[in-house]
């Protein structure tokens, strides 16, 4: 697979059924244990009126996606910069994409820089911003 280079290049995206099951075992890998994501009953009683998933959880989708994407160079110390807009819900099943929004060189080192997202069903946008990958060497086209 080539890595999306050139400006307003897709990047190779997926999606994902966020299953209570999920959301339990990112509370378990990451010892967030909010009632709010796991506690029915609690999370009837909050603004969103049902359990919602970590928003951490919808940035690790980002990170995959970015991983797939990059994989000889988002590990070098690949960067988001991303704002929880919209929870997701157990249950949803949610769209990861991004595309490329810049090149630039910054100090003799070439950065990619991406624009990404995670979509719920009805369109709102659950997460968005940016993700910016250091390239060992670039060969891009603007």
């Amino acid at each position: 697979m080539t890595s999306p280079s050139s400006v307003g290049d897709p990047l190779m995206g997926f999606q994902r059924v966020v299953t209570q099951d999920r959301v339990a075992a990112y509370a378990d890998a990451s010892g967030d244990h909010n009632p709010i994501h796991l506690d029915e009953e609690f999370a009837a009683t909050t603004r969103f009126e049902r359990r919602i998933a970590h928003g951490m959880l919808s940035l690790a989708f980002v990170w995959e996606m970015m991983s797939a994407n990059y994989p000889d160079d988002w590990h070098k110390g690949g960067t988001v910069k991303t704002r929880f807009t919209s929870p997701v819900v157990p249950g949803e099943e949610v769209e990861v994409g991004g595309s490329v929004k810049r090149l630039r060189n910054v100090g003799g080192e070439d950065f990619i820089e991406c624009d990404v997202s995670v979509t719920r069903p009805n369109g709102e946008k659950a997460l968005t911003g940016s993700a910016t990958v250091p390239l060992s060497r670039m060969s891009v086209r603007d």
